[in-house]
C-alpha cells in the first residue's frame, strides 16, 4: 500500500507541475545571420526612446510608474493607472465574471479607481468572457510571464488613458457577453479590441493565432500608440476603421512604432480607414498577401521601416488600396514612403501629395534611419525581465 501511494504522490506531484508550467513567448527570429544577437544590455541608448527610458533602470521594479512617462506617437499622454495605487493580481481564475473575485485581473481591471496592475507570479489567464477594462488602468507584466489565451481577451469600450504591457496574447477566441455588458451580443475574438476610446497605449506585447484581429480600434478611437511587439502567425492582423462609411473615424489617429511583424502574417499591418497613421522604424518579414492597406481615404506615413519581402513574385507590393472608383480615386489619397528600406523585391507605391502639410501635421514621433533596424536585433515583444537587473 505505501508503494502504491508513493507512486500516486509521485504522479500527482508530476502532473500539477505540467498543469500549472507556464510556456514560454516565443522569441523574435533574427533579420540574417549577420544581424547580431539579442542583447541583455539592450537597455543601452539604442536609439528606442522607449526602451531607453526606462529599461537601464536596476530598481525598475520599485518605480513602474516611471513607464507611464516613456509614450512616444499619438498615445503618449496616456498615462494609465499612474494616479492610482498598485493593484497585484494573485488568482489567475475566471469563475464569476459578473461578480469578479478579488485578486483576479478582471477585478482590478474593471474598478472604477485608478490602479497599476501587477501579477504576483507566472500565470495562464482564461477568461469566460472578454475582459472590458475600465479607464485609468495599467496592465503591467514586467517580471512575470503572463498570458491571456483559450478564451475571450481584452477589450477597451468608450475608456481613455489605458496602458497595456509585456502579456502574450493569444489563441482568443469569441464569446457570449453577459446581460449587464454594455457592449452585448458576442466579443469578436480579437486579442485586444478598442472602441470609442483615447489615449491608449499597447507596449512589448506578443499576439498571436487569435480568432479574428490582433489589435482592432473602430468607431471614433484615436491617440493610439502600438509599440515594440511581435506580431506572428495570424492572417488579419491590425483593423484601424470601422467602416468605408463610418465618417466617425475621419479624426483617428494612430502611431505604430518599433514592432516586429513576423513570420505567419497575411495582411493588415495595418488595414486603415479614414484616419492618420504614423508608420515607423517596424519591421514586416515576408506578409503573404500585403503589409499595409486602406480604404476610404486615410492618411498614411511610412517611415523609417524595413520590408523584406518573401520570394513569392506575387507578394512583393507592401501596400494595398480597395477603392470602388478604381485608381482614379485612390491616387488622390496621401500615402508616402520616407526612408524605408526595401529588401528582396518589396516596393511601396505612393500617391497623393509628396508634400502635403498632412505628413507634417501628423507627424507624431522622430524616425530612426532604418539602416539601424538592420543592424541589432529587434528587442520586441514580452520582455524576459528580472527583478534587481536592468531589463
Amino acid at each position: 500500500m505505501s508503494i502504491v501511494c508513493t507512486i500516486f504522490l509521485f504522479l500527482l506531484t508530476v502532473s500539477s507541475a505540467f498543469a500549472f508550467a507556464v510556456p514560454k513567448p516565443p522569441i523574435v527570429r533574427q533579420l540574417s545571420t549577420s544581424v547580431t544577437s539579442n542583447s541583455t544590455a539592450s537597455c543601452s541608448a539604442n536609439g528606442n526612446p522607449i526602451d531607453d527610458c526606462w529599461r537601464c533602470d536596476e530598481n525598475w521594479k520599485d518605480n513602474r510608474k516611471n513607464l507611464a512617462d516613456c509614450a512616444v506617437g499619438f498615445g503618449r499622454d496616456s498615462i494609465g493607472g499612474r494616479a492610482g495605487e498598485f493593484y497585484t493580481v494573485t488568482d489567475s481564475g475566471d469563475d464569476n465574471p459578473l461578480n469578479p473575485s478579488p485578486g483576479t485581473l478582471r477585478y482590478a481591471a474593471t474598478q472604477d479607481q485608478p490602479l497599476w496592475i501587477i501579477f504576483d507570479r507566472d500565470m495562464v489567464i482564461q477568461l469566460k468572457q472578454d475582459l472590458q477594462v475600465a479607464s485609468y488602468k495599467t496592465i503591467d507584466g514586467r517580471g512575470n510571464n503572463v498570458q491571456i489565451a483559450y478564451g475571450p481577451c481584452l477589450t477597451l469600450y468608450k475608456v481613455s488613458n489605458v496602458i497595456i504591457n509585456n502579456l502574450y496574447i493569444h489563441d482568443c477566441v469569441p464569446a457570449k457577453r453577459n446581460a449587464l455588458s454594455s457592449l452585448g451580443g458576442y466579443s469578436d475574438g480579437d486579442g485586444i479590441s478598442i472602441f470609442e476610446s483615447r489615449d491608449i497605449w499597447i507596449d512589448h506585447c506578443t499576439l498571436e493565432k487569435c480568432y479574428d484581429g490582433l489589435i482592432d480600434a473602430v468607431n471614433g478611437s484615436t491617440d493610439i500608440t502600438i509599440s515594440n511587439s511581435y506580431m506572428l502567425n495570424h492572417n488579419e492582423v491590425m483593423l484601424l476603421g470601422h467602416s468605408d462609411e463610418y465618417s466617425g473615424d475621419r479624426d483617428m489617429r494612430v502611431t505604430i512604432a518599433f514592432n516586429y511583424f513576423g513570420e505567419g502574417l497575411v495582411q493588415r499591418m495595418p488595414r486603415c480607414r479614414h484616419g492618420y497613421f504614423h508608420i515607423v522604424n517596424n519591421i514586416y518579414r515576408e506578409w503573404k498577401m500585403y503589409a499595409i492597406g486602406g480604404s476610404a481615404n486615410p492618411t498614411i506615413f511610412s517611415q523609417g521601416n524595413v520590408f523584406i519581402a518573401s520570394n513569392n513574385q506575387f507578394t512583393k507590393e507592401v501596400t494595398k488600396r480597395e477603392s470602388a472608383d478604381g485608381d482614379e480615386e485612390w491616387k488622390e489619397w496621401n500615402w508616402k514612403s520616407e526612408g524605408d528600406e526595401m529588401v528582396n523585391g518589396a516596393y511601396f507605391t505612393p500617391s497623393g501629395k509628396e508634400d502635403s502639410p498632412s505628413y507634417a501635421k501628423f507627424s507624431s514621433m522622430v524616425a530612426r534611419p532604418a539602416s539601424l533596424l538592420k543592424t541589432t536585433h529587434p528587442s520586441v515583444g514580452v520582455l524576459s525581465c528580472e527583478i534587481d537587473q536592468a531589463c
